[in-house]
């Protein structure tokens, strides 16, 4: 079963906890010096705030999947929307292991497609540093102003 994944960027990670745990009535199940996470069941999503953003606010979008075959099923959705997909692999980011590809929709928005296969103690991969996601971000504008300019 797959849950929507939402992640925003905080100034205030202490205070945002306090929010969004009386908002979700129940306490985050990932918490760190930059970051935590809540899985809810209802509604059924993965929720993180972190200081790492580049700005506060909704940093991105994403599915997060249960098993391979789940992913396999959505990078195959990722491929019908079209658009340049940024295939990351195996990788570490959120303090969890995971295999996981990165698309923008239409307005920008930055969605990731994962399959979380175990915890880290570190952070890892900053996706918005990643010389990977700025080339695809760069090639989708390109191809957004080619488009609009004819």
């Amino acid at each position: 079963m797959k849950r929507i994944h939402v992640h925003v960027g905080v100034e205030d990670l202490e205070n945002a906890i306090r929010f969004y745990s009386a908002l979700f009535a129940t306490q985050p199940t990932v918490v760190k010096a930059d970051y935590a996470k809540w899985m809810l069941d209802d509604p059924r999503v993965n929720f993180a705030i972190s200081t790492r953003g580049k700005q506060p606010g909704l940093d991105h979008l994403g599915i997060q999947v249960e098993s391979k075959d789940e992913l396999g099923e959505v990078y195959a959705r990722l491929r019908q929307a079209g658009g340049t997909i940024l295939e990351q692999g195996q990788t570490t980011c959120c303090y969890a292991n995971s295999e996981k590809s990165w698309i923008d929709d239409p307005a920008g928005i930055s969605w990731e497609t994962f399959f979380t296969t175990g915890e880290s103690t570190d952070y890892g991969v900053d996706v918005e540093n990643d010389p990977r996601v700025a080339r695809i971000r760069q090639s989708a504008v390109a191809a957004t102003s080619a488009c609009c300019n004819t």
